[in-house]
């Protein structure tokens, strides 16, 4: 049998890859973004709870009302942004199905799509799924900001949507409000969409704020926010997250929502929307993850790599070139299989695999994981 593959160019995730070369070698895994640590036990406990009284039936396509009510309450209070929790708002199955629905919705064939590289790798692929082009710009180092002259000069008649991530993965770099500025006036009397990649909103440090799409009016009329339970409530194998957006954007996306999933788990549906009650969990997530950052900052202090800045995310991008001019990939499984320490290569992240020897490491971790990472680090 013979398969035309409409991915020809896509192969198995970096992730999976670098998870197996780990697993393989024994190697502490700081490639794949997910903690080595549970989730609070009072969540778990809520999923329980609605598990044995009956709560394990289809939820209602959207979610289920009282969560989208949660999240609408959660986003007027944290953004100052009102959202219709009956017709603005879809509890989605991870913000990758999110994505996926949201790319799917609105982009026709010869849509142009303007990503910043090194981009989350799922991007590129939906798009040319749906007949668009990928528009590349890279992020400038060392701190992989925008340069708005270059979207400026990008911008055509075709252009359809900018996809934003803030904070951003793999870097940890986050918007401020100069790029806000810059993207209304970008954005301004044009029919330009925006997705906005907000999954990692609560991790953020060093007294930043987030700029979600949602707190600036003008742009949130313009946007579909994916935000993440996994990445806030460290559950990331439960794969829940939900889009917010415009009525008339919702309708859209929901029609691609519901034919990829239909429904999301139901009983951890209910367990989220009482835990949204506990304001903490997420209020205090950027200053958990800080001390995780400055914690392996502190024990890679003494090694050869050279730390780039990280605002937000859990990932710190490690520059290498005092150790190495081998590419990052061969680096990175380098690394693992002698060293006992998994990355990731952000070249992956590039259309073109641009190598510039620096590899990301996730910080979300226990403290003795990063201990016993940074001395293998260190003594390389």
């Amino acid at each position: 049998m013979q398969i035309k593959s409409k991915l020809p160019d896509i192969g198995i995730t970096i992730f999976t890859q670098m998870t197996h070369l780990s697993n393989k070698h024994g190697a502490i895994n700081l490639s794949q973004g997910f903690p080595d640590f549970d989730a609070d036990p009072k969540l778990i406990d809520l999923a329980a709870h609605y598990m044995r009284h009956g709560y394990n039936q289809y939820a209602p396509m959207q979610g289920v009302p009282v969560l989208r009510e949660k999240i609408a309450a959660k986003v007027r209070e944290f953004y100052n942004a009102t959202y219709n929790s009956e017709s603005e708002i879809t509890i989605t199955g991870g913000a990758t199905e999110g994505l996926f629905a949201a790319i799917s919705a609105v982009i026709h064939s010869g849509d142009e799509v303007i990503i910043f590289e090194p981009a989350y790798d799922a991007y590129a692929p939906v798009i040319r799924l749906n007949g668009g082009i990928p528009v590349f710009i890279q992020l400038k180092l060392p701190d992989y900001h925008i340069d708005w002259d270059k979207v400026k000069d990008a911008i055509t008649p075709q252009t359809k949507l900018i996809i934003l991530n803030s904070p951003h993965n793999p870097t940890g770099a986050v918007l401020s409000g100069a790029d806000i500025t810059a993207l209304k006036t970008i954005v301004h009397n044009s029919d330009i969409l925006i997705l906005s990649d907000e999954v990692y909103e609560h991790i953020i440090f060093d007294g930043h704020i987030h700029e979600s799409m949602c707190r600036h009016p003008e742009l949130a009329v313009r946007s579909m926010v994916i935000s993440s339970f996994g990445k806030t409530y460290h559950t990331t194998g439960w794969k829940m997250g939900y889009c917010l957006a415009p009525a008339a954007l919702t309708r859209e996306f929901q029609k691609i929502h519901q034919f990829l999933i239909f429904a999301t788990n139901t009983p951890i549906q209910y367990a989220l929307a009482d835990f949204l009650d506990n304001k903490d969990a997420y209020q205090n997530l950027g200053a958990f993850y800080q001390q995780k950052r400055d914690k392996f900052l502190s024990v890679i202090d003494k090694s050869r790599f050279k730390a780039l800045p990280c605002n937000g995310s859990y990932f710190q991008m490690l520059d290498y070139t005092a150790i190495s001019d081998e590419p990052d990939y061969d680096f990175a499984r380098r690394l693992t299989i002698e060293h006992g320490v998994a990355s990731i290569p952000p070249s992956v992240f590039y259309h073109r695999n641009d190598d510039h020897k620096v590899l990301r490491f996730c910080f979300a971790k226990q403290d003795t994981t990063l201990k016993q990472a940074g001395e293998k680090l260190c003594a390389i």
